[in-house]
């Protein structure tokens, strides 16, 4: 991997893939217990993801990734590129529990079938059945930093949430990916759970061309679940249309293009799966359904 390619990288995603979760995002800000002093208490470690770069306010370092990587891993700049290369566990010894911070400062309070208004105009508004929505999602209340809120949440397979309404995108702690097993040797795979349940809502009839589902939650986690995915006889990639889509596209093609395949092309002048269903026309919904009950 070259120092250009390293700087492409989304940090947000580096740095959940090594464990770190934020404690508090106001876009574009990611604020974090900082990585390289992680016997502090208060969070001072920011990363801008419009701008890719992060300052440690409790040191006064700031950079790019590779600056990050020399730091938290203690080596030289070819080394860390040799790590990204080969995608080696890049991960620091354990941490005793007791001098942990915490994850996250989101705390579940309550998890309900979804009753709330503003929750039920924000599922109309993706385009998703409410019976869909229901079937897969709760409303949460949760606390964060003595304030409570509420939003729709997606449940992973640790037991944390993908959180969502109108205004927020966020996760409890732990987060991981979600995968849903029908019993069968075919996989579709998910960035969000919105283009999930998107495609659910495409296909409701599940007892023709059964399928497992996996919601990676982040594409982090898509290295993670490799060996998951190629115990599948074929996988299908519904992933977004940007540079890290077509980067774990590419790379899963290239390790087996009989096994894996790139579903983008349904909505390849759209961003997702979800953006495309709420541009098209019904009838061009209906056009696609007809095509996928024909045999």
């Amino acid at each position: 991997m070259t120092i250009e390619q390293a700087k492409d990288l989304d940090m947000v995603d580096y740095l959940s893939r090594l464990g770190h979760q934020p404690t508090k995002i106001s876009e574009p800000h990611y604020w974090y217990i900082s990585p390289l002093r992680p016997d502090e208490k208060t969070p001072s470690f920011k990363i801008n993801r419009v701008m890719n770069k992060w300052k440690d306010w409790g040191s006064g370092d700031s950079g790019n990734i590779i600056d990050f990587g020399v730091q938290y891993h203690k080596c030289s700049v070819k080394d860390f590129l040799q790590k990204l290369d080969a995608n080696t566990p890049t991960t620091r010894p354990a941490i005793p529990q007791s001098d942990s911070p915490a994850e996250s400062e989101i705390t579940i309070r309550q998890v309900k079938p979804i009753t709330s208004i503003p929750l039920i105009h924000y599922i109309r508004q993706r385009g998703i059945p409410m019976d869909i929505a229901e079937r897969y999602l709760k409303e949460i209340n949760y606390n964060l930093k003595g304030k409570n809120y509420y939003a729709l949440g997606f449940k992973n397979d640790a037991g944390g949430y993908e959180l969502r309404n109108k205004y927020i995108k966020a996760s409890s702690a732990p987060k991981t990916s979600t995968f849903i097993d029908n019993k069968t040797d075919q996989l579709a795979v998910f960035e969000g759970f919105f283009n999930f349940l998107t495609y659910r809502a495409m296909h409701r009839d599940e007892t023709k061309n059964p399928t497992n589902y996996l919601v990676l939650n982040s594409l982090s986690f898509f290295n993670g679940n490799m060996s998951r995915m190629t115990a599948h006889n074929h996988v299908r990639l519904f992933l977004d249309n940007d540079k890290s889509g077509d980067k774990f596209t590419k790379q899963a093609l290239t390790s087996d293009c009989q096994k894996f395949s790139d579903e983008r092309k349904l909505y390849a002048h759209y961003k997702d799966l979800n953006e495309w269903v709420l541009n098209i026309t019904p009838q061009q919904k209906q056009q696609h359904q007809q095509q996928h009950r024909s045999p």
